[in-house]
Formats: structure tokens, C-alpha cells, sequence
């Protein structure tokens, strides 16, 4: 059979990408190498994740799964003396207030299903070896399982996630020199929470100087923990990934708190360099999405999120382009610009909070200019910034980067 599309992995972008072009009336394969469910980190999601489910059609069974809400986020100093917390729906530019936390492993199979259900073939099991395109022919894909086949589509639509498969083949990927930070993470119970029916709906980040952990709460038992340090603290650490996880959650009061009478599920795991992008995101009878475009640092949870957008943006130019007969369409061109723009904008904020200066702002925010709610509907994952919106987040970077030099507020102890 000769598709439209042949997505290569079915994670939330390949699996949102195949319900909105099955919905389009377009034939569509998945090839993903392995079988769900699987484990997967990236448990916090953004309230403007829950507008896209609705317009898939998925939100009865994400419902249905009972996951947690997520009402906000709570910044901290690790030693736990300084704090805020940012609600979503008070924010007067997010017009959307709330998010779910989800344990992965479910949450992909419920959005890979919905997939199958709306019409995408998918093939589970299956590695993507090579691909060929072609300006007239189209696109031919090589993949194996029990044994090797060739698939043809118009498209390709890359979801390999941060295998990054293209792009890597066309030696892409720009990996960000001060970005490289190792993840080591791991799965708990028991974890108190000293208001429990408030922090069991946020996300919780604790600073360090030059480090940070997350807390998220991914059901009524279940915290997803983890430390991102520094590749080279790690390289340098005569500890091992475990032992520095302890230690450094030893050294924060808060956090041994939380943690006094928790007990690991399964081991503690690494990742490590993930913050790149991709010089090109779009080819000829080619489009890349999710973490196929790029990755940058989990701290605001914006995984999920961009996976999800870029998918829907991306079908949109992709129908264009297959109802046009074009292997290179404008509107491929506008998508490419646009994305690149979104994750521009995720990066600038990311590369400021490994500043102490953004984190001291963060910890006292100045309600004057309402710059709260503009770092709110950021956090929230609004994208389409309007004028009064855009300005505040502008000058908020602006008075940070002031800070940083000429300390315009109270300087804090990181300890």
C-alpha cells in the first residue's frame, strides 16, 4: 500500500500527527520500534496541552485514565527558605488553567491508541533502518521486525524523538555548549508533602546554584524525582549517578523532608545530553517533529506540549501540501519559521534560569507590571503572544538581565 504519510515513531507527536491526519482523510502508517506500553520520563504536561486533546477527540479516555491535575508550579530555593508558587488560572493572560500529570507509559498508549482508532495504521515492533526520498516518486522507507520490508508514502513525518533520525543522517543536530545537563531520576512512594492537597496538584522545582530538582506528583502514590546537574559535575563527581542523586537530596532540607519515609520504584536512570535543535526542520516530501526538531532542558515541562503543537502545525501544512501536490509547500516554510520562533522563545527563558539573577526575580516577583502573569501564560505554554502579553515577558528578560549585572533586588543564598 502507498500512504500519504509514514510517521516514523508513535510517542505523543508521531501518535497526535497520525490522529489529526487520519481525521484529514489521509492514510497514514506508524512505525515504532518498540511495544506499548513503555516507560518514558516527561510526566508534567501544560495547560495548553488540554485544548489539542480536545480536538483529537482523546479527552473521554484521558479522563477516563483519572490522572492528576496539575494547577500550577512551586519554585524554591533547595534549602527551602524561599519560594512562590504560580497558579495558572490566576493568571490574566492564560486563558487556559489547568494541566495533568501523567504516568507516561499509560498516557502514550491511551494517545498511540486513540491514534489507531481514528483510523492510522500502526506497527509496533518495527525499526525504521533507512529511508530514501525522491522530488517525483515520493518516500521509501526500509524498516525490520521479524523481517525486513519497504514501505512508500508521499511524506515523512519524523517523530524518532531524540534519536533524532533525519535529522542525524543529514548531520542537523546543534547541540547548545551550555545547555549540556545530565538527568538522573527516578520513580518514589511514600513522598510527604506538607501540604499535601495543594503540592499534590503542582510541579515543584527546588534550585540549587547551579542545579535543580523536580518533584512531580504523577498520582495519589506515585513522584517522579530528578536531579539536573551539569554534564561535567557528573564526569568530575568521584560519586556515581545514585550516590550523587542521594547526596544532593540530602543537602536540601525540604527535600529530605519529602523524602524521609519514600521508597524507590524500580532503579534510578540518566539521560544526558538533550538540549540541541536541528538546523532544518522541513525537506522535500519531509517534516520534522516533537524532539525530531529539538530538545531543550525539561525545567518548564514544555516536552509534551511542543510535541503535541508541532505535530498539529505540522499536519496542517502537510494536508496542504499532499491536497496541492507539492513536495515543498509554503506552508511547510511558514511551519519551519514558526516553530523555530516558539522554541526560540522556551530557550531564551531556559538559558536565563541557570542564572541566579532570573531565580531571585522569580522568588520576588514585583506585581507593578504584572510580569507574574506574564511569566504565568508562558509557563502555561501560551504561544501566540499579544501586545500586552509580549511586552511584559520582554521587559521581565530585560530587568533580569539587569539584575544579573547591577542586582535590582535582593540577592539570595543559594546555599
Amino acid at each position: 500500500m502507498h500512504y500519504d504519510v509514514i510517521i516514523i515513531g508513535g510517542g505523543p507527536a508521531g501518535a497526535t500527527a497520525a490522529t489529526y491526519l487520519a481525521k484529514a482523510g489521509k492514510s497514514v502508517l506508524i512505525l515504532e520500534k518498540e511495544h506499548f506500553p513503555r516507560f518514558h520520563i516527561g510526566e508534567s504536561l501544560l495547560p495548553y496541552n488540554m485544548p489539542i486533546f480536545e480536538e483529537m477527540g482523546v479527552m473521554p479516555a484521558l479522563q477516563e485514565a483519572d490522572f492528576m491535575t496539575k494547577k500550577g508550579g512551586r519554585f524554591s530555593l533547595a534549602k527551602g527558605d524561599q519560594e512562590n508558587a504560580i497558579t495558572f488560572a490566576e493568571g490574566v493572560f492564560t486563558e487556559v488553567g489547568e494541566a495533568i500529570q501523567v504516568e507516561r507509559s499509560i498516557f502514550d498508549k491511551i494517545l498511540l491508541d486513540h491514534a489507531r482508532d481514528s483510523g492510522a495504521e500502526v506497527k509496533e515492533g518495527w525499526t525504521v533502518d533507512s529511508y530514501t526520498i525522491s522530488d517525483k516518486d515520493g518516500v521509501s522507507v526500509i524498516a525490520s521486525s521479524e523481517h525486513e520490508e519497504t514501505f512508500s508514502a508521499s511524506f515523512l513525518l519524523d517523530a524518532s524523538g531524540l534519536v533524532n533520525f533525519t535529522a542525524n543522517r543529514e548531520k542537523l543536530r546543534q547541540y547548545y555548549p551550555h545547555l549540556q545537563k545530565v538527568a538522573i531520576y527516578g520513580h518514589f512512594t511514600g513522598v510527604d508533602f506538607t501540604d499535601r492537597e495543594q503540592q499534590l496538584n503542582e510541579t515543584h522545582i527546588a534550585c540549587f546554584g547551579d542545579s535543580w530538582f523536580w518533584i512531580i506528583p504523577f498520582s495519589e502514590k506515585k513522584v517522579s524525582i530528578g536531579l539536573v546537574l551539569d554534564r561535567e559535575d557528573l564526569k568530575e563527581s568521584d560519586l556515581n549517578p545514585e550516590e550523587l542523586f542521594q547526596q544532593a537530596a540530602d543537602s536540601s532540607p525540604s527535600l529530605t523532608q519529602m523524602m524521609k519515609n519514600s521508597a524507590r520504584i524500580g532503579p534510578i536512570r540518566v539521560t544526558s545530553d538533550y538540549s540541541y535543535s536541528n538546523e532544518k526542520l522541513i525537506g522535500p516530501r519531509l517534516m520534522r517533529i516533537g524532539d525530531a526538531v529539538g530538545f531543550i532542558d525539561p525545567v518548564f515541562s514544555s516536552g509534551v506540549y511542543l510535541a503535541c503543537v508541532t505535530a498539529r502545525d505540522a499536519v496542517a501544512a502537510l494536508v496542504e501540501a499532499l491536497d496541492s501536490n507539492q513536495c515543498l509547500s509554503p506552508a511547510m516554510r511558514r511551519y519551519e519559521k514558526q516553530t523555530c520562533k516558539s522554541l526560540s522563545r522556551y530557550r531564551e527563558v531556559i538559558e536565563l534560569f541557570y542564572q541566579r539573577s532570573f531565580i531571585e526575580i522569580l522568588l520576588q516577583p514585583d506585581g507593578k507590571w504584572q510580569w507574574p502573569c506574564a511569566i504565568n501564560a508562558i509557563l502555561a505554554g501560551r504561544l501566540d503572544l499579544p501586545w500586552a502579553l509580549r511586552w511584559r515577558f520582554r521587559t521581565f528578560l530585560w530587568f533580569a538581565r539587569l539584575h544579573h549585572r547591577f542586582g535590582l533586588v535582593k540577592r539570595l543564598d543559594f546555599g
